[in-house]
C-alpha cells in the first residue's frame, strides 16, 4: 500500500512508570517488556508490512527527536516531526497529517500512540487495513476498538451502534473512563468498546474535519504548512506551533463529527500504561512474581513486579504486591494497590 502513511505519535513523558520511564527518556524509547526492543520499535515492527519505511512519520518532542533517530534508522529523518511544545494530540496529528497531504495529496493515513502492546500482529494488521479499505474514499473515519474482557476502568470507552457495515459499526458515542459498577454495565452490553487511541483516515477527510469543527486550528496549520519542505520551516513551526489550542483529536474532531465508525479488534491488545498493566502482561512465577531482570533474586515475596534489567544484583524478601523499579540509579519501592500516586511521590 504505497499510498498507506503510518503517523507514531511519541511525545509523552509517561510519568506513572517513573523510574522505568522519566521526562529524559520516556517508556516509549525503553524496553519495558523486557523482549530486546523498545515500544516504539515494536510498534513500528508491526506496521512494518503495511507500507515502506519512508512512509512512516513520527511526531514528537523536541527533545526526543535524537533517540528517535537512533531508535528508528529506517525511518528518514525527515519524517522526525519535532513539537516544539506539548499540545496534545489534535495540533500533534494535524501537523503530521498536513505536511502529509501536502507531499501525498490522497494519502491514507493511520495514527497510533507509539507504546500499546498487541499479541497477535497478523490480526492486527488485517484489522487495519479493513479499516484503510473503508477510507480510502468518502468522507470516513475509523476508530479500532478493543473488544472488552473486563471492567477496566483505565481505558476510554467507544459506545458502538447496532448499525454495520460489513465488520464496521457506527459511533454512538465516546466515553470517558469510567467507574467501576459503570465499567461492569459497559461490559455486560456488549456494545461498548475499549478506545485503543489508534485512528484512520484520507488525509483530505481529517484537514476537511479539523477546518469544519476546530477551524482555528485548521488556520494555524495552513500558516504552518506554507512553509513545509523548505528552508523556513523549523522557524515557521517553532512560531506558530506553541500558540495551538491544547486540544486532543477526541474533542477536535471525534465527538462532533457524525461520519465516525469503528471496527472491533481481537488482537491481544494493551495500553501498557501503569506497573499494574505491565504485571498482568508479564510470566508470572508460582507465587505470582512477574520480573524484567537476569539478576533478580526472590525469597518469600508475592504477587510483585520487579523491573531491573540494568541491576548487577536484587535480593528481595517478604514483599507481597509491591512493585520494585530499578534504573540509572534511581529506585522505587511501592505497593502496588499505590500506583496512582507515583507522579505525586516524585514531584
Amino acid at each position: 500500500m504505497t499510498n498507506t502513511h503510518i503517523v507514531i505519535m511519541a511525545g509523552g513523558v509517561g510519568s506513572r512508570f517513573w523510574p522505568m520511564s522519566t521526562p529524559e527518556y520516556p517508556k516509549q524509547f525503553v524496553d519495558v517488556l523486557g523482549t530486546g526492543k523498545t515500544m516504539i520499535q515494536k510498534t513500528v515492527e508491526r506496521f512494518a508490512p503495511l507500507c515502506p519505511a519512508e512512509n512512516f512519520w513520527v511526531v514528537t518532542s523536541e527533545c526526543y527527536t535524537g533517540i528517535v533517530k537512533e531508535q528508528l534508522p529506517e525511518i528518514p529523518r525527515e519524517n522526525v516531526l519535532a513539537e516544539p511544545a506539548m499540545r496534545n494530540t489534535a495540533p500533534c496529528i494535524a501537523y503530521a497529517c498536513w505536511k502529509i497531504r501536502k507531499r501525498c495529496p490522497g494519502a491514507n493515513i493511520v495514527v497510533t500512540p507509539a507504546d500499546a502492546r498487541v499479541e497477535d500482529a497478523d490480526e492486527f494488521r488485517r484489522v487495519i487495513s479493513r479499516a484503510l479499505e473503508f477510507t480510502a474514499s468518502d468522507r470516513r473515519i475509523v476508530t479500532v476498538g478493543i473488544r472488552p474482557t473486563r471492567p477496566e476502568t483505565g481505558y476510554g470507552y467507544i459506545h458502538a451502534s447496532d448499525y454495520a457495515d460489513g465488520e464496521l459499526k457506527q459511533v454512538e458515542a465516546f466515553k470517558e473512563k469510567p467507574d467501576y459498577q459503570t465499567a461492569v454495565s459497559y461490559l455486560e452490553s456488549g456494545s461498548y468498546l475499549w478506545n485503543a487511541g489508534i485512528f484512520v483516515w484520507n488525509a483530505d477527510t481529517i484537514v476537511d474535519s479539523i477546518r469544519t469543527y476546530t477551524p482555528d486550528l485548521a488556520q494555524k496549520m495552513d500558516l504552518m504548512a506554507e512553509s513545509f519542505y523548505t528552508d523556513d520551516e523549523k522557524s515557521r513551526v517553532e512560531e506558530i506551533f506553541p500558540t495551538c489550542e491544547k486540544i486532543s483529536i477526541d474533542y477536535a474532531v471525534m465527538e462532533k463529527a457524525d461520519y465516525i465508525h469503528t471496527i472491533p479488534g481481537d488482537f491481544g491488545w494493551s495500553d501498557v500504561g501503569t506497573w499494574g498493566s505491565l504485571w498482568t502482561l508479564l510470566p508470572h512465577d508460582a507465587d505470582g512474581n512477574a520480573v524484567v531482570g537476569e539478576n533478580v533474586h526472590l525469597n518469600d515475596c508475592r504477587g510483585c513486579i520487579v523491573h531491573a534489567p540494568g541491576a548487577s544484583s536484587v535480593v528481595l524478601q517478604g514483599l507481597e504486591d509491591c512493585i520494585v523499579v530499578e534504573r540509572d540509579s534511581r529506585l522505587l519501592i511501592c505497593k502496588l494497590s499505590e500506583e496512582q500516586r507515583i507522579k505525586d511521590f516524585i514531584k
